[in-house]
């Protein structure tokens, strides 16, 4: 997963395919000026997504409140929310309310979907952590004490989900096997109910797109191809949307999972063609690689790309000769544990913004010319 965040001017209207033949599509355009900056992927570990936040000058410091300091900052976060980390709908719940403000100052927050969120629409939890399972449930019994009134629940949820954590774990019987075996049947039961099609959860995640363009950079959580160009971004958005939102009962042939989106090594939420370590390519695989993100980014008329999905060992880095901004450095505990990075592009220079390792309240700052 990816955050990236600008400086919001104004929204253009989308836009027609150019003369040129490029195929372009409905994009957010801002004031070149603006900063930009963005995260990597989260995987439900909410202390290191706060922290991330608040190193991107969007998140109050303040451990209550979740007040947004952003101003007129467009916040874009680019997938792998769910899975290996326990507080999954805290951060989304986290990012909600964070769009909520954001949007009374003039600013934005945006989310596209991951592979990780895909997975567990299908109903494939084999990564999700125990915590995770157990936050289901607790939701679950916050929405009923809600009324079943979603939004008052879910905007809510980041405000009350720590203590509710701590009041589950004080109940009895959580030594007893026997009450084990029940708490995962019922665990996997409330993800089911949240996250399966048609779903409330998997609704939410049907507001998000697979890409999205901002000004002259593009965001996805693998890697945007140029078969994905050719098949209509605008499209696969659209397919996925509705194939999260419509029940496996009302299905049709156009509510099926858009396999170019969300399957397969070379799609959208999947690809890592501009991610993997060069370490581990042959020279013409980098020189393929280039070649590709050139083409694909000359085809929706932008100069970069910015991807999530693939940890990066060494910290947010680029590759492709500078095309494309890799921002996954595995922060979360269930990934690497690594600190956060954030990417910041101001007059198209790039800088790399974290966290000194001896002293946490410290800030380093790498340029890149």
């Amino acid at each position: 997963m990816a955050v990236l965040a600008l400086r919001l001017g104004f929204v253009a209207p989308p836009y027609p395919r150019t003369s040129s033949g490029r195929f372009a599509f409905s994009p957010l355009v801002l004031p070149r000026r603006r900063q930009r900056r963005g995260v990597g992927d989260v995987h439900g570990d909410l202390s290191q997504t706060r922290a991330a936040l608040v190193l991107a000058g969007v998140l109050s410091a303040e451990s209550e409140g979740h007040l947004w300091t952003g101003g007129r900052t467009v916040l874009v976060q680019v997938g792998d929310i769910l899975d290996r980390g326990e507080d999954e709908i805290a951060i989304l719940s986290l990012l909600s309310s964070l769009n909520m403000q954001a949007k009374s100052q003039g600013g934005a927050v945006f989310q596209v979907n991951g592979n990780h969120e895909t997975m567990n629409v299908e109903g494939d939890f084999r990564y999700c952590d125990p915590g995770g399972f157990d936050e289901c449930v607790r939701f679950l019994d916050y929405l009923d004490e809600c009324d079943g009134n979603w939004d008052n629940a879910f905007l809510n949820w980041i405000n009350v989900c720590e203590r509710r954590k701590k009041e589950y774990g004080a109940l009895p019987n959580g030594d007893w096997r026997p009450w084990d075996f029940v708490k995962k049947q019922k665990g996997f039961a409330a993800r089911s109910s949240l996250l399966k099609r048609g779903g409330p959860l998997a609704c939410e995640l049907a507001r998000h797109p697979v890409v999205l363009k901002i000004n002259d950079l593009v965001f996805c959580h693998g890697g945007l191809l140029p078969h994905h160009v050719q098949y209509g971004i605008e499209r696969m958005n659209r397919e996925v949307s509705m194939w999260m939102k419509c029940s496996g009962e009302d299905s049709d042939d156009e509510t099926d999972i858009p396999f170019i989106a969300t399957r397969g090594y070379d799609s959208v939420v999947w690809s890592r063609m501009y991610s993997q370590d060069p370490a581990e390519r042959t020279r013409r695989a980098l020189m393929l690689s280039s070649i590709v993100a050139e083409q694909t980014l000359e085809a929706v008329g932008a100069k970069g790309m910015v991807v999530g999905h693939t940890p990066q060992m060494h910290g947010v880095n680029c590759k492709c000769d500078g095309k494309v901004w890799c921002v996954d450095v595995g922060m979360s505990s269930g990934i690497l544990y690594s600190r956060p990075e954030v990417l910041e592009i101001v007059n198209d220079r790039p800088r790399v913004l974290k966290k000194r390792r001896e002293l946490y309240d410290e800030m380093e700052v790498l340029d890149y010319l």
